[in-house]
């Protein structure tokens, strides 16, 4: 099973092929080892076309492959896993048996403990908490806070919690020091002049924190 701790880059929707490969090599380059890509235009072929050749790219960097809503791309572009809604995972159960043990679910929580709860206990590998910060990437999504990722901590001192929204350079170690295994950051890492060197610059303060 990969770890999930850490900096979790994930690449802005509907970049070019190549805008897209780009921003995710320069995230591997500055040390990111947790990417997740999310494609919302239609076409399949394209679809795995581009998730495939991230995938080559990640291998290539020893790094753990997400994608977003879709099983069978994740599965074709054998990908290490896939990150759900709430709603894209209607019974998760059967999900975890159909695709075994070794591939990873991640499901977004926001802040709905008692889903969390349930999601882990049908097999989720780890649950999304935000936005803890307003953030730009989805402005309708209500602000949590520390408190309540703090919480989620104590409620489930053993699952994998990633922290969403919001995070930058200047909240990161919070983040961290109330308990989030990885902080997954969009903007915060891939509108930077220098991706790589921002990526290296989160990497580095999750790293000392």
């Amino acid at each position: 099973m990969p770890d999930l701790v850490g900096i979790y880059g994930i690449l802005p929707a509907d970049l070019e092929t190549g805008e897209l490969l780009e921003k995710a090599e320069a995230a591997l380059k500055g040390g990111v080892r947790l990417l997740q890509f999310r494609d919302k235009k239609q076409g399949y072929k394209r679809q795995i076309r581009r998730a495939s050749a991230l995938r080559a790219l990640t291998r290539d960097y020893g790094a753990t492959f997400i994608i977003n809503d879709s099983v069978a791309l994740a599965r074709d572009a054998e990908a290490d896993g896939v990150h759900l809604g709430r709603d894209d995972a209607p019974n998760l159960i059967q999900l975890r048996n159909d695709v075994g043990d070794d591939f990873l679910i991640g499901i977004t929580c926001r802040a709905d403990a008692a889903f969390a709860k349930s999601a882990l206990k049908d097999g989720a590998d780890y649950v999304s908490f935000g936005a803890v910060w307003k953030t730009h990437s989805k402005p309708e999504v209500p602000e949590i806070g520390l408190n309540r990722l703090a919480k989620a901590r104590q409620m489930f001192p053993d699952a994998n919690l990633c922290a969403i929204g919001g995070i930058t350079v200047n909240n990161v170690v919070q983040v961290k020091a109330v308990g989030a295994d990885c902080a997954a950051v969009i903007s915060g890492l891939f509108a930077a002049e220098d991706i790589q060197a921002r990526a290296a610059e989160l990497v580095e303060l999750w790293d000392r924190a």
